[in-house]
């Protein structure tokens, strides 16, 4: 579905009406033409683009800032116990998603759900030193910048990914996104 122009307002078309223009695209099945046109997978082996090395980097790198965000959450939770039960569903959902990173690929095997789940559901003690403000509105103000910067290198990685990597990074992206406005604008 082309992107047409003649919603544009006065400064180009409107922010809304793009995404929705590319949301659209996405449910017609673009992504899978434009995503797998542009991996570098053999058309006999459509799982070789996400065992490749540059996948396995972006994945590696994708787990290694979901447990940096984990870890912030766990701080913010150890130094403000009274945010928890704002931050508590949040931080289980990056739980779950630092899981979803950990696995390999799609067509692998993965440790029982049940195991890894109740594992991540309760904080951690955080291994390195992670800056909290000590007040509230401050901490979650930057739990909130931590979540727009990783969902920002999500985003970013999406043009390199292999088609199952950059559904699962634009999933996380949109996550964080949800969960930065969340922390910020959304609960008070």
């Amino acid at each position: 579905m082309p992107l047409t122009t003649t919603t544009r307002g006065a400064n180009g078309p409107r922010r809304r009406r793009v995404l929705a223009g590319g949301a659209a695209a996405l449910l017609a099945g673009g992504a899978d033409a434009l995503l797998s046109a542009c991996s570098s997978a053999s058309s006999g082996d459509p799982d070789a683009a996400e065992r490749s090395p540059g996948a396995a980097r972006l994945r590696e790198r994708a787990a290694r800032d979901t447990a940096a965000l984990l870890e912030r959450y766990d701080a913010t939770l150890a130094a403000h116990t009274a945010l928890a039960a704002r931050l508590r569903p949040l931080r289980a959902e990056v739980a779950r998603h630092a899981e979803a990173f950990a696995t390999p690929g799609p067509k692998s095997p993965s440790a029982s759900p049940s195991a890894s789940a109740s594992a991540s559901a309760s904080p951690a003690a955080p291994t390195a030193r992670v800056e909290v403000p000590e007040d509230e509105k401050a901490a979650l103000a930057a739990l909130a910048d931590a979540e727009r910067r990783t969902a920002d290198a999500r985003t970013a990685a999406l043009g390199s990914a292999p088609p199952e990597l950059a559904r699962l990074l634009a999933s996380v992206a949109a996550a964080g996104a949800a969960h930065a406005y969340l922390l910020t604008e959304g609960g008070s």
